[in-house]
C-alpha cells in the first residue's frame, strides 16, 4: 500500500492550495478521497498525479471542461494521439481568437490614451469617445432608487428618482449630483 497523505501535504506535493484541492473533488476532476476513521482526506501518489497534471493544464489556460476531456484521455489506454491533439488544437484556436481580441483592445485604448492630453483640463477625449460610442439610455419606464444624503447628516436615504425621456446620452455626472439637466 502507499503512503497516504493529509491534504495539505497533498496540495503541497502537488503544487497546489488544500481549496483547490477541494473544488477539484466537488467539481468532479477529481474523486473524492479517501478518508481515515477520523474523517480527514487521504491522498496518495495518484492523485497527487492528477493534481499536477490539473495545475499544468490550468497554467496553459484549459478550461475545466477541457481538463477533465483531458483526464479522461489520459486514463483511456485505447486513446490516439490524435485524439488529445484535436483537443490541444482547438484549445490553442481559443487563446489565438483572444488573442486577437486582446491585441484589437490594446490598440484602441492607445489611441485612446494619445488622444488625451492628460493635463489639468477637464476635457478628456477619452470620456468624450466611450460617451460618443455608448448606447442611447434605456427608455424604459423602470424606476430606479438613488441614494439622497439627508441634510446636515453622513446618513444616505433612498428616494426614488423618475426617469427622464432619454434625448440621446445621459449627463452621468449630473445624475450622480443628484441633478436633472431634463427638467428645466
Amino acid at each position: 500500500m502507499s503512503q497516504l497523505m493529509n491534504i495539505g501535504d497533498a496540495a503541497k506535493a502537488a503544487g497546489v492550495s488544500p481549496k483547490m484541492i477541494r473544488h477539484y473533488e466537488q467539481t468532479g476532476l477529481l474523486p473524492e478521497a479517501e478518508r481515515s476513521e477520523s474523517g480527514y482526506r487521504l491522498y496518495g501518489k495518484r492523485e497527487v498525479s492528477v493534481l499536477r497534471f490539473i495545475r499544468q493544464s490550468r497554467r496553459l489556460g484549459f478550461s475545466m471542461p477541457q481538463i477533465a476531456e483531458l483526464i479522461g484521455q489520459w486514463g483511456d489506454s485505447h486513446r490516439t494521439s490524435l485524439q488529445v491533439k484535436t483537443i490541444a488544437l482547438r484549445h490553442l484556436s481559443y487563446l489565438e481568437e483572444k488573442l486577437q481580441e486582446i491585441a484589437e483592445m490594446k490598440a484602441g485604448l492607445e489611441q485612446l490614451i494619445d488622444a488625451c492630453a492628460g493635463n489639468d483640463h477637464s476635457h478628456c477625449a477619452i470620456i468624450e469617445t466611450l460617451a460618443s460610442q455608448s448606447p442611447e439610455a434605456p427608455r424604459h419606464e423602470a424606476r430606479f432608487v438613488k441614494p439622497k444624503r439627508r441634510h446636515g447628516s453622513g446618513d444616505y436615504t433612498n428616494r426614488p428618482v423618475k426617469p427622464q425621456p432619454s434625448t440621446g446620452h445621459v449627463d452621468l455626472m449630473a445624475w450622480m449630483r443628484g441633478a436633472h439637466p431634463h427638467d428645466h
